[in-house]
């Protein structure tokens, strides 16, 4: 895959930390951490719009980081693999120890306040 590709697996890794990299897409993975979601039940949970949460889970899905399921009228979208949400929960723990930096770092642009409709950090202890 790696090779016939062309891109070196440091490479790939960085296209799919940019999956994650937008808040929209970021906080739809967050939402479905508690499982299967249709678009308007992400409407809901998220404050997105329709149009833009059905842009970003055909992303999501194109690069294989949710499934979908069809149930009746309604598709259902889940996390592609409990991995997914692994990644969410440990970004979770490790910015809870290095947010400061993170929220004062100028390298790497963002909001300069947190955006009302983001989902709270889930964070594990143990």
């Amino acid at each position: 895959m790696l090779l016939e590709s062309g891109l070196t697996s440091t490479a790939l890794k960085a296209k799919l930390f940019r999956g994650f990299s937008d808040n929209s897409r970021l906080t739809i993975l967050e939402a479905l951490q508690d499982g299967p979601l249709a678009v308007g039940d992400l409407v809901k949970t998220t404050g997105l719009s329709q149009s833009n949460i059905s842009n970003h889970l055909s992303c999501l899905r194109d690069c294989g980081l949710v499934s979908v399921e069809q149930q009746g009228r309604f598709s259902y979208y889940r996390l592609s693999d409990e991995r997914v949400a692994g990644l969410l929960n440990l970004a979770g723990e490790l910015l809870a120890e290095v947010a400061k930096g993170v929220y004062d770092c100028t390298r790497y642009a963002g909001p300069t306040k947190p955006d009302a409709r983001e989902i709270p950090l889930k964070i594990i202890s143990e």
